[in-house]
């Protein structure tokens, strides 16, 4: 088993990922009623069972979204995820660096984030700079996981999560680390 240290991150994104932004046919989502004081009607988009989906992954979760904090006060409680820590954004006024034309404001900031460590990236706005650049400059395995933001996450996503988590964690008990 591996150890609390050494368990893969997974950076999840709000919108799209956990609040889809349509519906998909056959697919309805669980109602979860906003309470008064936090009416963003799209909050009834929440899937309530998505939570224990997420924390059997065996990964360290960390909230990569805009709502920053309040991910924890209104979105974690409503699908059943404890108090998660949240990615510091760069202050892009102060950024030392431009990005890279089509990279992610976000992909600077989780590889930093990751230190190395194996991640997940769940989000709806991922495009194929944010993989070249990981790819280019993040030592340990990741999985860049683009998510249709019309569903949000479903069963197939959770299935290629898995699956990466397996080979990962068979590649790490035999030695040998993913490509």
């Amino acid at each position: 088993m591996t150890s609390a240290a050494e368990r893969p991150l997974l950076f999840l994104d709000v919108d799209g990922p956990l609040i889809p932004f349509g519906t998909s046919p056959g697919q309805p989502r669980a109602a979860a009623p906003a309470p008064a004081g936090q009416g963003n009607p799209l909050l009834a988009r929440l899937d309530p069972g998505v939570g224990a989906r997420l924390l059997a992954l065996g990964c360290d979760l960390v909230w990569a979204t805009t709502w920053m904090e309040r991910a924890n006060e209104v979105v974690a409680p409503r699908i059943g995820l404890p108090h998660l820590p949240v990615a510091d954004w760069p202050d892009t006024d102060a950024a030392a660096e431009p990005e890279p034309r089509g990279l992610h404001w976000k992909t600077r900031g989780l590889v930093a984030r990751a230190d190395g460590r194996p991640f997940i990236w769940v989000d709806d706005e991922i495009g194929p700079m944010d993989r070249l650049w990981v790819t280019a400059q993040h030592p340990g395995p990741s999985l860049l996981h683009r998510v249709d933001p019309a569903r949000g996450l479903t069963p197939p996503d959770f299935s290629t999560l898995t699956t990466w988590l397996d080979a990962l964690r068979a590649s790490t008990s035999a030695g040998r680390s993913l490509p």
